[in-house]
């Protein structure tokens, strides 16, 4: 390629949408926008034109193993263009609904705050916030001789903690080491019997080492299986009681007051999107949806028998020859009440039998249905028992979002709305726990990083990841996300927010010779922020990229190095280069509605 032909990106015969045979050079390496009509052909050249085709080809070069994962691509309606870098397109439509993503996630900054708690984090007991040491064999042979005498144990090591396989090796070495049995998943098994495991299911598989009657007189062969647990599984102990409660040791991490014991603090420990980090009770997903009174309920100055239950399923009981209405009946008998008389003048405790049931008390409902009568034993569940059972083994989509109606989005009771399990939030950096750092806005966590004071030893495993924090904390800062805070869900981030988050994220990797693609990434900002923005494209373009900018904003186009003006008209009427050339070339042509 000659050193002419290597500057530009040369265009020939365009086509796609309304465009009218296009022949265009776009400078390299430069910063160039694209502007014109709402309408007259700005994207469908940048994108369905010039990205269309840097993606082809870059997939085009690609083996045809990785192909066969990326699917076929369209080629455009061009005849030829050289000059081509592989492109990468932000545009405004390119944000993750998915309710488990956030700001965090999107720029990998939190895999970096997962890194950092992981090792360089203090763990505390979440129960009495005691911080949290390394047990030694003594204090768990203490601990399990404190259990009542004639107590059934057996000693297990996990070997094997959510990994997918067979895991056969691992298995006949147990056998040849002399063990006897081994708990998979839940099931105790023989080994001297063939075990086969589903390969591609994760599993739990401990090897039991011992089992012991707890009574004086065992210490001494307690403490040899503990060892012996403990150099098997990488000092972790659990010490099932049969036909009971399963505890955890750890030689790593286990608060000597409360008899808490935490696994080993891993990157996934604090990770929402997995079971290992995700608060149990919402998945990690720092809500729940939840049956509500008022909904259930709306008019509280209706009884019972006026139909004041709206819930699907108890509409009908105000049909004296309805089960529900049997249901009912029986309640009032039994917990005297009028079914006549308004929902709001009924005591509190007789709301809270009607909306959480009678704990396991049984009430006698007479009812007479098409094969007969009869007198039936029921233990009401309550209203918002029922409803949820309903709601969780109906296979309709129509039954569930009917259900839905009647349900409102509360925070987590358990996580209060901070996603992660108990142990995990009671790890803190700089008296801080994870969730209390990501949820500051960038700005206020920026000022946290630099006054950051951690011990030495802190410092040298943490430097290399708060460097990498802190450069990607101020590529957010650069583009004027100052406001946002890292737990902020992707899906509540306008268009223009989503794509300076992707800006932000590839100003971060650093690639160069690569064509950036934009869809007017100055919607919504201030004016002060549009001024960083242009700083964040000006930095993209001197790296060496070429950066393409679909914009109507007068400031973009004075600041970039090449204008394009596509027009005349919208639609039909559009679809030519009517002027290209500098800012002040364009305001020079006459022909130019833009350059005017």
């Amino acid at each position: 390629m000659t050193e002419e032909r290597r500057k530009f990106i040369k265009i020939r015969g365009a086509n796609e949408h309304n465009l009218k045979n296009i022949d265009l050079e776009i400078p390299r390496n430069e910063l160039v926008v694209m502007t014109g009509l709402s309408g007259s052909g700005k994207s469908s050249l940048a994108f369905d034109t010039i990205y269309a085709e840097g993606q082809r080809r870059y997939m085009e070069s690609l083996s045809s193993y990785a192909r066969q994962f990326l699917g076929q691509m369209e080629k455009p309606d061009v005849e030829s263009i050289e000059g081509l870098s592989p492109a990468i397109s932000i545009d405004q439509k390119s944000t993750n609904r998915n309710p488990r993503s956030t700001v965090g996630t999107v720029t990998e900054i939190y895999d970096y705050f997962r890194l950092l708690y992981a090792r360089i984090g203090i763990p505390h007991c979440p129960k009495c916030g005691r911080e949290i040491k390394k047990q030694t064999v003594d204090q768990m042979v203490d601990q399990i001789m404190d259990m009542p005498e004639r107590t059934k144990i057996q000693l297990l090591a996990p070997v094997v903690k959510g990994r997918k396989g067979e895991h056969v090796k691992l298995l006949e070495k147990a056998r040849r080491s002399g063990f006897v049995r081994v708990k998979i998943d839940g099931n105790i098994y023989d080994l001297s019997e063939e075990i086969k495991l589903e390969k591609n299911i994760k599993h739990l598989i401990e090897i039991v080492v011992d089992r012991l009657v707890v009574k004086p007189g065992i210490e001494k062969r307690l403490a040899d299986s503990i060892e012996t647990v403990l150099g098997l599984s990488d000092g972790l102990l659990v010490v099932e009681v049969i036909g009971g409660e399963l505890l955890t040791f750890s030689s790593s991490y286990a608060c000597p007051d409360c008899g808490i014991s935490m696994e080993e603090i891993e990157p996934r420990s604090f990770s929402f999107n997995n079971p290992f980090g995700a608060c149990p009770d919402c998945f990690g997903l720092g809500y729940k949806m939840e049956f509500d009174e008022e909904l259930m309920i709306p008019d509280k100055s209706l009884s019972l028998a006026e139909g004041a239950i709206q819930v699907m399923g108890w509409q009908s009981c105000t049909d004296p020859s309805s089960f529900t209405y049997g249901i009912l009946k029986a309640l009032s008998q039994e917990y005297s009440f009028d079914l006549t008389t308004p929902y709001q003048e009924l005591s509190e405790d007789i709301q809270n039998v009607l909306l959480y049931g009678t704990d396991g008390r049984e009430v006698q409902v007479h009812y007479k249905g098409q094969r007969g009568e009869g007198v039936y034993a029921v233990a009401f569940e309550g209203l918002i028992k029922n409803c949820e059972r309903r709601y969780r083994e109906t296979g309709s989509d129509t039954m569930k979002q009917e259900y839905e109606t009647f349900m409102r989005i509360t925070p987590c009771r358990a996580c209060r709305g901070q996603r992660l399990k108990p142990g995990s939030l009671a790890v803190t950096v700089c008296d801080k726990n994870i969730y209390d750092v990501t949820n500051q806005s960038v700005r206020d966590l920026q000022v946290f990083l630099n006054g950051m004071t951690l011990t030495r030893q802190q410092l040298l495993i943490g430097d290399q990841i708060l460097k990498e924090i802190r450069a990607r904390i101020s590529f957010l800062m650069d583009v004027g996300l100052d406001y946002l805070s890292l737990t902020r869900a992707t899906g509540t981030l306008s268009g223009g927010e989503a794509q300076r988050i992707r800006l932000a994220t590839q100003i971060g990797s650093g690639l160069v010779g690569v064509a950036y693609i934009l869809d007017e990434p100055s919607i919504g900002l201030h004016q002060r922020d549009n001024d960083k923005l242009l700083n964040t494209l000006r930095h993209l373009r001197d790296l060496g990229n070429s950066v393409i900018v679909v914009e109507h904003d007068e400031d973009t186009m004075r600041a970039a190095d090449y204008v394009v003006d596509i027009g005349p008209g919208a639609g039909e009427h559009g679809g030519q280069v009517v002027a290209a050339g500098t800012a002040e070339e364009l305001m020079k042509n006459p022909q130019s509605v833009t350059g005017a």
